[in-house]
């Protein structure tokens, strides 16, 4: 199956992915990769390594002349601040020249320290830091890159930035990602993207932060990926375990998730109908999208449709957050790393990445393939027979 391992620090010298179980013969380049990684840098509020920060990447292992071997993938994501680190941040033998005593509210900063008995905040906050989604890009490039030879495309939008909120139900379809990406909050809406920007410039003059809310988007995902067997097996399950391990979010909400617990029966719930032009439902389609694409944790051929709200980062840029230093113990504020107003715009980059991976490592569970080709026919083979094997439950 499809697997993967990140390593590297925020500040370190570099950042490191291996991606396992790709088939043979999948067109990759580094500029495949590299464009993605662009993606995740960009959006309003985002700070100034961002703007000038480069991500030179190596495609190290598992490619050769722009196609994947089989065997596993390693990409490099070189730090061009690396020079102004090395000494902090090297590896030798040797002492810091400062240590942070004073732990962040909301970070990893302060259990971490207890964890690994650390009295140094940056031995946590390094691995902590959401620089490490930079390599979970990478790799959510290959296995889009993987989705895409199926027809799977998954995209993203901001539905909301602190209090303002785009219009309920108003989303991309394929083929509109780059209209997504052309407004600077990655909003698809243009009047609330405006709203947007001017509610993070008023917490950016109070030195403060914004946390809000992605929307992520799969379209012709097939019928049947995931299971109903096993509790591990399932789809949204692993769905949401996935985007909640991106930094900093809290929820993760499949279709109109929290709206249902709510609702009656009859109006919660989608409504079976035959269209036998919709193969990839083998001749079935739901009239509405309530559950988000998922049934009985399994993918039912509808859209999948996930939200997913990230906190507000908890390094402000005027620190007001009540914390103890470790060393004194007296009461003190939280120390200031560079930092965003609001890190949203990236996340649906990121949370892109992550339904990939996951979509992708279904994908081949369900149709195998040494290589693309065979991973291809098999798909093909599938979805050509769903109509034949589901006519007798037909009415």
């Amino acid at each position: 199956m499809l697997r993967f391992l990140t390593a590297g620090e925020s500040h370190g010298r570099s950042l490191m992915v291996i991606v396992e179980g790709l088939p043979a013969g999948l067109p990759i380049t580094a500029e495949q990769v590299g464009d993605q990684l662009a993606r995740r840098r960009l959006g309003y509020g985002r700070g100034p390594r961002m703007r000038f920060e480069r991500d030179e990447l190596r495609l190290s292992a598992g490619i050769r002349h722009g196609r994947t071997l089989g065997s596993p993938v390693g990409i490099e994501i070189l730090n061009s601040e690396w020079p102004k680190w090395e000494e902090e941040m090297s590896p030798n033998p040797g002492q810091p020249t400062t240590k942070l005593t004073q732990p962040r509210p909301g970070h990893a900063d302060l259990a971490g320290m207890q964890k690994y008995g650390f009295d140094d905040a940056r031995d946590v906050l390094e691995r902590a830091s959401a620089r490490e989604t930079t390599a979970r890009v990478a790799a959510g490039a290959l296995a889009k890159s993987l989705l895409a030879t199926i027809g799977v495309e998954i995209l993203s939008h901001v539905v909301r930035i602190g209090t303002v909120a785009a219009p309920k139900d108003l989303r991309p379809v394929p083929g509109e990602l780059d209209s997504v990406d052309e407004s600077e909050v990655r909003c698809f809406d243009a009047d609330t993207a405006g709203a947007m920007i001017k509610e993070i410039k008023a917490a950016a003059k109070e030195g403060d932060s914004l946390g809000g809310i992605v929307e992520v988007i799969a379209y012709g995902v097939p019928v049947g990926l995931g299971s109903y067997v096993h509790w591990d097996r399932k789809l949204d399950g692993l769905l949401a375990g996935a985007l909640m391990s991106i930094h900093a979010v809290k929820a993760v909400e499949i279709g109109d998730g929290m709206a249902q617990a709510s609702q009656r029966g009859s109006a919660a719930h989608d409504a079976i109908a035959v269209d036998e032009a919709f193969e990839r439902g083998g001749g079935y389609f739901r009239r509405t999208d309530h559950a988000g694409g998922l049934e009985g944790g399994m993918s039912s051929g509808a859209p999948i449709i996930a939200k997913v709200a990230m906190k507000p980062l908890s390094t402000l840029n005027r620190p007001v957050l009540e914390t103890v230093d470790v060393v004194t113990k007296e009461s003190t504020v939280s120390f200031k790393e560079r930092t965003d107003v609001t890190a949203v715009p990236a996340l649906g980059v990121i949370s892109e990445a992550m339904v990939a991976l996951v979509l992708a490592n279904e994908a081949l569970r369900k149709f195998g393939g040494d290589s693309v080709e065979e991973f291809t026919r098999n798909f093909t083979e599938y979805v050509s027979n769903l109509g034949s094997t589901s006519s007798a439950a037909r009415p």
